[in-house]
């Protein structure tokens, strides 16, 4: 029977479009968000296999979320991440909320609006800060930050993705509803270039994902662990930097990415944001929300 690693797709933490768990992050820590990343790239193979039917996804993901969850000892990769949260008093949650991205993904290929859009981030990206932010022993009042910032990721992937997404999997993030308000529609996708209906899609989407990166800008901040801290302002250095390009650039025929000596010079202009920006402790009592 099919096991989630016979569906791997060989990508590692390398081939991400943002940093997981580089040297900023604790050594003792790492481990731990190695194997959180572990779990989520197996999910994710397996959700975007080309081969693999749609039940045979779902029962390769409920296979995993009963592994993790310590109702079997099915797949290996949550058994290890089970043990690995088990080990720093922490529970499986946050992978579980994973996995309903990841579902969605199997059964949904399109989403209505932004809303329905942030939804899935809220179980896509927010887990994964959530999760890493336990692990430093942060507090939950830094949910909101973390969100909007995991959030505004997510939708950069899927903006400078989107004709990847829809050439090779027939998924399209883009919210119908503003698809249809600049009268264009996925096929627009499947061109060489962007129409001026798509493009102006496009830049809308990223000026909403740098609304995002504002309500996200004081995460570093509220952050008590230095590293984590300066983990973070690279990550939102980034991001800000890859949402103002997709308003400037087109995604389907231009390149979007980072070359490695703007990276070194993004490296260095976070670091003058994290040594002239003081520690500001979160807000009390606030709760996440994505919606606007």
């Amino acid at each position: 029977m099919t096991a989630a690693q016979d569906l791997a797709s060989g990508k590692g933490r390398t081939d991400e479009n943002f940093p997981v768990a580089s040297i900023l992050i604790s050594a003792r820590h790492r481990p731990a968000v190695h194997a959180f990343y572990a779990f989520a790239r197996a999910a994710d193979d397996v959700a975007d296999n080309a081969s693999a039917s749609g039940p045979e996804k779902l029962r390769l993901l409920e296979a995993m979320r009963a592994t993790l969850a310590g109702e079997s000892e099915t797949d290996a990769v949550s058994a290890r991440l089970r043990g690995v949260l088990r080990d720093r008093s922490l529970g499986p949650q946050h992978g579980l909320d994973l996995l309903e991205a990841f579902r969605r993904d199997v059964t949904k290929r399109r989403y209505a609006d932004w809303n329905e859009l942030m939804d899935y981030c809220r179980y896509s990206a927010a887990p994964v800060g959530r999760m890493v932010l336990d692990l430093h022993g942060e507090p939950r009042s830094t949910w909101p930050a973390n969100d909007a910032l995991c959030a505004a990721l997510q939708v950069i992937n899927h903006l400078q993705d989107c004709a990847e997404d829809r050439r090779d999997l027939d998924r399209v993030y883009l919210p119908q509803a503003d698809l249809a308000a600049a009268g264009t529609n996925v096929a627009a996708l499947d061109a060489v270039r962007s129409s001026p209906a798509l493009r102006s899609v496009i830049c809308s989407l990223a000026r909403r994902t740098q609304d995002l990166l504002v309500e996200a800008r004081p995460f570093a901040s509220q952050i008590a662990d230095l590293r984590l801290r300066a983990e973070v302002t690279f990550i939102q250095r980034l991001a800000e930097d890859l949402a103002a390009r997709l308003v400037a650039r087109d995604p389907l025929c231009e390149r979007v990415h980072h070359s490695k000596p703007e990276l070194v010079a993004l490296a260095g202009s976070a670091l003058l944001r994290l040594l002239s920006e003081p520690r500001r402790p979160p807000p009390p009592g606030r709760t996440a929300d994505l919606t606007p």
